[in-house]
C-alpha cells in the first residue's frame, strides 16, 4: 500500500483559519459557543481553533473533550468515560469537532454521550476532512477539505501535539 501526502502543514492551518472565520460569521453570539473536540485529535483542532478565536475576536472559549468509546453502537467498549466538560452546555450552542468524518458514527455517538450531560440549544459539526462513504444521516456545518476517498483508501491526520507535525496522508492502493 502506497502513501502520498495530500495535504501540508500550511494548507492545514489555512483550513483550520477558514473554519475559525465561519464559526464566527455563523455564531453571533459567540459567548454561548462551547467548542467540544472529540478525542484525541479533534481535541486539538478545538485547542487550535480556540487560540484562533482569542486572536481574532479577543474571547476565550471553553473546550470540552468527547469521549466516544462508551457510545460506539460498532465497538463495544469497557473503558471508562473519559469526557470533560467543564462549563454546563446546557442551552448553549456546541461546536462538536473532529478529525475526519466518514461513516458518521464517531458523530452519532459523541452526540449521545453530548446530550447525556446536558442538553444544548443547537449542536453544529466541524471536521477537518470530510471523505465520504456515510452509514447514517450526519452533515458537516464547517469542512476543511473534502477528499473524496473509495472505501479502501484510508485518510491518516497527524498532528503536532501527537506525531510531531502536521499534514494529511491518503493510504491505498
Amino acid at each position: 500500500m502506497k502513501t502520498k501526502e495530500v495535504v501540508d502543514d500550511i494548507t492545514m492551518n489555512r483550513a483550520i483559519t477558514r473554519i475559525t472565520y465561519e464559526i464566527i460569521e455563523r455564531n453571533k453570539e459567540l459567548n454561548q459557543v462551547v467548542l467540544a473536540g472529540i478525542k484525541t485529535r479533534g481535541v486539538h483542532l478545538a485547542h487550535r481553533i480556540q487560540k484562533r478565536l482569542a486572536q481574532l475576536e479577543q474571547i476565550d472559549l471553553p473546550v470540552a473533550e468527547i469521549d466516544t468509546k462508551p457510545f460506539r453502537d460498532d465497538k463495544k467498549s469497557q473503558e471508562a468515560d473519559t469526557t470533560l466538560i467543564p462549563v454546563d452546555i446546557t442551552d448553549r450552542q456546541v461546536i462538536l469537532i473532529d478529525d475526519v468524518l466518514y461513516t458518521g458514527r464517531t458523530i452519532r455517538a459523541a452526540i449521545d454521550n453530548l446530550v447525556s450531560h446536558g442538553r444544548p440549544s443547537r449542536v453544529s459539526l466541524a471536521v477537518l476532512v470530510d471523505r465520504g462513504h456515510r452509514e447514517l444521516p450526519i452533515r458537516t456545518d464547517y469542512i476543511g477539505k473534502n477528499i473524496p476517498t473509495s472505501r479502501t483508501e484510508e485518510i491518516i491526520v497527524e498532528m503536532t501535539e501527537t506525531d510531531g507535525q502536521d499534514r494529511i496522508l491518503i493510504k491505498g492502493e
